[in-house]
């Protein structure tokens, strides 16, 4: 089968390319590469972790949200010990920030659920066909490209903190960099236990093994949080926009309204007659990003920035409000995207997360858990407020642009509260500017954040110059996966990986008489 995929690196997108090429279709694809990208890129998911995939089915013109991401812990906890976590210290080009990780910190995973889910409802090709890809890598060894060498970096102090660790990021002698090959052999073994039906981590020895991890180190995961795990299916949020319709992540994740409330405010200003390069259209953006910080979908009739939106959008805030409350948390640390469609017409939009990593392995797995229960901007009202069995809110945005019926463009994006913005941009290039895909992805980006303009290296001096007058700037040396990483692919096989993040792009077209 034709096809195309992007993603943030070459084995996950090869993965991908693998299955279409065996005649498997977008879903098959996806999944490959999403269980090839805990191998390949492990500092931004893993099967502890979670996600989302967006699919459009088209022989039945069918679009259903897959919500895998994680539960906040703790059904049924007998315990009495406050939860421990380890707080580490990480260092960031432009900031140090504390992250709290251990066995504590591990929300329920929903990734490994997730995907033999969504193989069992969509797959076309047999499990053990799928795995083959990150099999393969996990035997061989995944060569540590400068975009993971560059992430493992930040995240050193997390990543050997146990003695499995170590002996996977350590094995020269010292800490990983570009070049050197990394293997995980308990993850090889639980994925050769996969491929025969005998891998699990929700029950049976391995479940045993994490839970009696969590009462030595006073985590708050119980049995009955890993039993009542379920993947949950949603119709996806819909907005139009110049003729189109975007479809993406609906409540309880924040990411996808969020995205759909600035198309909505964006139908009223022309964006394609301002100069890609002009302060006019720079401010647009910006004061877009203000009016949507700005947003509360918790208060009452919306925000004082703007009117609620009428129709669809509306109840979903109130929706969003019940769903959600006061407390949501809010995952924003390491993402990852994928990007398929197939020559049927067929798409999968997948985004997948394991926070900044808890540091500890799943006993006997060599899969690391997250630590989405570690992090300090998840929880406003303080660690372990959250309900235990509650869905955790989410910044990703696993997007479709449709047009008329079918799909034009998949998308995705990593990078924590910038994934909104990055996509929003690339949109605004690609339906407003009219610009190739390559060019809309690689353009430098805006963005708003407490109260400072972020701004990426390749907007004129000029218009910088301009924009001072009005904003705080702070304008970038180089081009930083702090911008996001957006991974995009469209009907005419067109596609993208975004450079930011290592970004890969492959093209799948069968010569006669293979499929």
């Amino acid at each position: 089968m034709t096809g195309a995929v992007a993603s943030g690196h070459p084995l996950t997108s090869g993965a991908a390319a693998d299955m279409l090429s065996r005649g498997g279709n977008a879903f098959d694809a996806v999944l490959s590469a999403g269980f090839a990208s805990v191998v390949s890129e492990p500092a931004l998911t893993s099967l502890g972790g979670g996600g989302f995939l967006l699919a459009h089915v088209e022989g039945r013109k069918e679009d259903i949200l897959f919500d895998f991401f994680v539960n906040a812990p703790g059904l049924n906890y007998r315990g009495n010990a406050r939860p421990s976590m380890t707080p580490v210290e990480i260092r960031f080009p432009q900031c140090t920030q504390i992250f709290h990780t251990g066995f504590a910190s591990a929300a329920v995973p929903g990734m490994l659920k997730g995907l033999l889910h969504i193989h069992e409802r969509l797959g076309t090709l047999p499990l053990r066909t799928i795995l083959a890809p990150a099999l393969s890598s996990l035997d061989t060894g995944v060569s540590v490209c400068k975009t993971q060498e560059v992430i493992l970096g930040y995240l050193e102090d997390i990543f050997t903190s146990t003695e499995y660790g170590r002996s996977i990021y350590r094995r020269y002698g010292r800490y990983v960099r570009q070049g050197d090959l990394l293997f995980n052999p308990l993850l090889r073994d639980f994925f050769r236990a996969l491929a025969d039906g005998s891998a699990d981590i929700y029950g049976g020895s391995r479940a045993q093994g994490l839970l009696q991890e969590m009462a030595r180190h006073h985590g708050l995961m119980t049995a009955d949080d890993l039993d009542s795990y379920r993947v949950v299916e949603r119709p996806p949020l819909r907005v139009s926009y110049r003729g189109r319709e975007v479809l993406t992540n609906p409540p309880p994740s924040s990411g996808g309204m969020l995205l759909a409330l600035a198309l909505r405010l964006l139908g009223d200003i022309d964006m394609g007659r301002l100069p890609r390069d002009s302060e006019s259209f720079f401010i647009a953006l910006i004061e877009l990003m203000k009016a949507i910080n700005a947003f509360r979908p918790d208060q009452q009739g919306g925000s004082a920035a703007f009117p609620v939106p009428e129709g669809t959008l509306s109840s979903l805030i109130g929706s969003y409000r019940a769903a959600v409350g006061e407390k949501t948390l809010i995952a924003t640390q390491g993402t990852t995207h994928i990007s398929v469609i197939d020559g049927e017409g067929n798409a999968a939009s997948m985004t997948t997360s394991n926070g900044s990593g808890a540091g500890c392995f799943i006993p006997g797995t060599g899969i690391m858990l997250n630590n989405m229960m570690g992090e300090d901007d998840l929880h406003p009202g303080g660690f372990f407020s959250s309900p235990p069995g509650r869905r955790v809110s989410s910044m990703m945005v696993p997007s479709l642009v449709m047009k008329d019926g079918r799909v034009e463009y998949v998308l995705g994006s990593g990078g924590s509260k910038r994934i909104r913005t990055a996509i929003l941009q690339v949109l605004v290039n690609l339906i407003d500017g009219t610009i190739p895909l390559k060019e809309a992805v690689e353009r430098p980006r805006v963005h708003l954040e407490d109260g400072a303009v972020q701004a990426e290296p390749g907007i004129p001096a000029s218009v910088i110059g301009h924009l001072r007058k009005l904003y705080e700037i702070n304008s970038w040396d180089s081009r930083n996966m702090y911008f996001g990483g957006v991974h995009c692919v469209s009907a005419s096989m067109d596609g993208w990986g975004d450079s930011r993040r290592g970004g890969s792009f492959l093209p799948v077209t069968l010569r006669a008489g293979e499929e």
